[in-house]
């Protein structure tokens, strides 16, 4: 690949990330106000999200086996119309079943990004600048994370409601798209499918997904990344989710304020990515994800104590960001862990962990804030926080060293 191309197809990927996490995330910094419209709690509305990520869960490995065997941008651009779709019924959503059906439908959209970015990624980058194309990947993600709640306060200050927050998101997302899905589709042949000798020449039996199945199964360092992705997603999800209520309840700040807060939080968790890329080529991704997930339970404890001066409110906005330097580190061992012809089942079965942390995480937290409250939550954080230390200790004690290196060798 010359290095137009690459830029080319980080930034087409980066796009997509963001449309992708901002609808992701359209109704968390909204959760309270749609749960008063619709008449249903706090957790209900963290259920409608849940749902969601079940069915992005549930639609990984499928997606995963059509990005390998026949066409990535198709994925890539299937996602991005059911995600428009999926987004446009929730900003209309009547009732609360309405508003589980048109998460779903956005679940179907949001599906596909994940196992179509990371086999254009790999294919299109040197292995040398690997890291810092997916440190790009995910900052596309983590600005997409800020966009609705930069939204949402602006159009609190403007004083209209929920809706109009979900509609424009669905606008610039749509426009995004109109873009993105036209350059993809126009990517060379090399990179949007993979090559003849890597798809499959018959339909898959089920004996052959059983077999794939396995295999996948039985591989000890991608089932660690799963579950590692399983415990830093249900943290990321009670951050992004549920921090408005933190600030406003726990420290008594203004909904818009909050709002603002936590966007500036996400922006700034969005810097750690480029510098958690840097990193993790120059030292290896071990070390980078262990700092990461030390810092994420260090400043969990600080802000559930509830106790901290509204002047060092600050220190919420590197919160998001200490599980944010990580995320280069852990597709590169994920990258390094795959071969070349199996990248997206690979990064589905990744993903799959960061999918149910999205299905789990928001009914769960809201349950327990209805129950005991927001600073509970996020002393649940923290301890998600320890325990994604420990597994990355096990993890980087059982896989093939070469995975822990700053540079892969040729096995690798």
């Amino acid at each position: 690949m010359t290095e137009r191309q690459e830029r080319r197809v980080v930034g087409l990927v980066a796009a997509s990330h963001v449309v992708n996490h901002a609808y992701l995330v359209a109704l968390a910094p909204v959760i309270g106000v749609v749960a008063a419209d619709l008449g249903v709690s706090i957790a209900a509305v963290g259920l409608a999200i849940g749902v969601q990520g079940g069915v992005v869960t549930l639609l990984q490995l499928p997606f995963g086996y059509l990005s390998d065997s026949r066409s990535r941008t198709l994925v890539l651009a299937l996602s991005l119309v059911c995600g428009t779709v999926g987004i446009v019924m929730t900003a209309v959503s009547p009732t609360y079943r309405w508003l589980l059906v048109s998460q779903a439908v956005l679940g179907v959209g949001i599906a596909g990004h994940h196992p179509a970015h990371y086999p254009l990624l790999a294919t299109a980058t040197a292995e040398t600048n690997r890291g810092r194309a997916y440190s790009l990947h995910a900052l596309g993600g983590a600005l997409g994370f800020a966009v609705p709640y930069a939204i949402a306060a602006g159009i609190d200050t403007l004083g209209l409601d929920w809706r109009w927050t979900i509609a424009t998101v669905s606008v610039l997302g749509a426009a995004v798209s109109l873009v993105v899905v036209p350059l993809a589709v126009g990517l060379p042949a090399t990179l949007r499918k993979p090559t003849a000798d890597a798809r499959p020449a018959t339909r898959p039996s089920l004996s052959d997904v059983r077999r794939g199945a396995a295999a996948l199964l039985s591989s000890a360092g991608l089932m660690g990344l799963a579950f590692l992705s399983f415990l830093t997603s249900a943290a990321a999800w009670c951050i992004r989710t549920y921090s408005p209520q933190l600030l406003a309840d726990g420290y008594n700040l203004h909904p818009s304020t909050a709002n603002l807060l936590v966007s500036g939080m996400l922006v700034t968790g969005a810097g750690t990515i480029l510098l958690g890329g840097a990193l993790t080529d120059r030292i290896g991704p071990g070390r980078v994800a262990l700092g990461g997930y030390a810092a994420l339970a260090g400043l969990a404890t600080l802000l559930a104590s509830g106790s901290l001066p509204v002047a060092l409110l600050v220190v919420v906005l590197p919160f998001s960001g200490t599980i944010s330097v990580s995320r280069p580190a852990r597709s590169t061992l994920a990258d390094r862990l795959s071969t070349r012809d199996d990248l997206g089942k690979s990064f589905a079965v990744v993903t799959i962990g960061i999918s149910l942390g999205g299905a789990v995480a928001p009914p769960a937290f809201g349950a327990l804030i209805d129950a005991a409250g927001v600073r509970v939550a996020f002393s649940v954080v923290a301890a998600l926080g320890v325990v994604s230390f420990g597994v990355t200790r096990w993890l980087l004690g059982r896989v093939d060293g070469s995975a822990r290196d700053p540079v892969a060798t040729p096995s690798d």
